[in-house]
């Protein structure tokens, strides 16, 4: 069994993002030389998910699919976005000192709990069949990255191993 194992960089912004990493994962398919097998496409970052959905071809102004704006619209019903501090448990005065004091981090750089709490429900990661060289991804989905973080833009790292 052969293992095949790639990463790249994408940047977001201050608001939530997705970023189609479907041109990459079949580049990625190629570049493995592996017929059939599993993809995994996986985020690190515990802010951010992996996710398959359908192409929407309208955008709103901000540039994002209409399908991606009423994903986030719904999850903010579940997990409305931090604003401050106080609005949900964490972060607490100790995990602000040690960020502070461990990381040079600043206070408000924590006030994303709505993004930890997206990501864990959505997940981090997907896994695609491989069969006969093409991801089944079926006739309109679409591999996104998606940063649920508000409070900084940031440089992040997907992840994509296949195994075959």
């Amino acid at each position: 069994m052969a293992c095949y194992h790639t990463s790249f960089q994408i940047t977001s912004d201050r608001r939530p993002t997705f970023d189609d990493v479907t041109e990459p994962a079949l580049e990625a398919v190629k570049k493995a030389g592996l017929t059939d097998g599993i993809m995994t496409v996986y985020s690190q970052h515990t802010t951010c998910s992996v996710l398959i959905q359908e192409q929407s071809d309208d955008v709103n102004y901000w540039g994002t699919q209409f399908i991606l704006q009423d994903l986030v619209n719904g999850l903010a019903k579940l997990f409305p976005t931090c604003e401050t501090e106080g609005q949900y448990l964490h972060p607490g005065p100790k995990h602000i000192q040690i960020a502070g004091d461990k990381r040079q981090e600043k206070a408000f750089w924590s006030l994303n709990t709505d993004a930890h709490l997206r990501s864990v429900l959505l997940g981090r990661s997907v896994s695609v069949p491989i069969i006969d060289g093409n991801l089944q991804l079926g006739e309109f989905g679409r591999i996104y990255f998606a940063d649920f973080d508000q409070v900084r833009a940031r440089e992040r790292t997907v992840r994509i191993t296949i195994v075959g």
